[in-house]
């Protein structure tokens, strides 16, 4: 029995290519102006937490690279009926992180890391369940890398830190996370 098939080589050349390409530009195209906005500043308080340009870059390129590679699995119905249950409950899952993400920002001395981090690190699991036999062991790692720095919980304390340092930028993430809230794009 031959193995070959047209439909496996392109969806993997997609994911190769989107993987290779996954910038400014092409997020843009998969990625809608207020999703981008988001990433803009979590790229900038990603920047300013590290103080390290490069390694934000790093995060923010394998998060729109995971991003693109889901959407392109699930675009072309690579999921069977067990994973499209686990991606369902991972979009839950994230819409939750966006609403206590925003109520944490909105409603003062309600914030706590714990409860963030553990949402994240949820997410992530199930992220990797549902993508287990479709992505390769360096997405897994990109995953991990991605969840690794936003679920950390010095990073999110510092980040709803009631000082001025984040503040500007959690203001502008919660603002757009809410309109993509309120828009259902989350």
């Amino acid at each position: 029995m031959d193995a070959f098939s047209t439909k496996n080589l392109a969806l993997q050349a997609q994911k190769k290519l989107m993987s290779k390409m996954a910038n400014k530009t092409v997020a843009n195209m998969f990625i809608d102006d207020t999703s981008s906005e988001v990433l803009d500043e979590l790229y900038r308080v990603t920047k300013e937490y590290t103080r390290n340009r490069k390694e934000a870059q790093k995060i923010i390129k394998n998060l729109i690279k995971v991003v693109v590679k889901l959407g392109v699995l699930y675009r072309n119905n690579q999921f069977n009926a067990d994973e499209l249950a686990l991606v369902e409950r991972f979009r839950k899952k994230v819409h939750t992180l966006a609403m206590t993400a925003v109520s944490f920002y909105q409603i003062e001395f309600t914030f706590e890391r714990r409860v963030m981090s553990a949402i994240l690190n949820e997410c992530r699991e199930l992220l990797h369940q549902a993508t287990n036999r479709h992505l390769t062991a360096k997405s897994h790692s990109r995953i991990n890398h991605v969840f690794n720095h936003f679920a950390d919980c010095e990073f999110l304390a510092a980040l709803y830190s009631p000082s001025d340092l984040y503040r500007v930028h959690l203001q502008k993430i919660c603002d757009g996370v809410n309109k993509m809230l309120d828009e259902g794009n989350l």
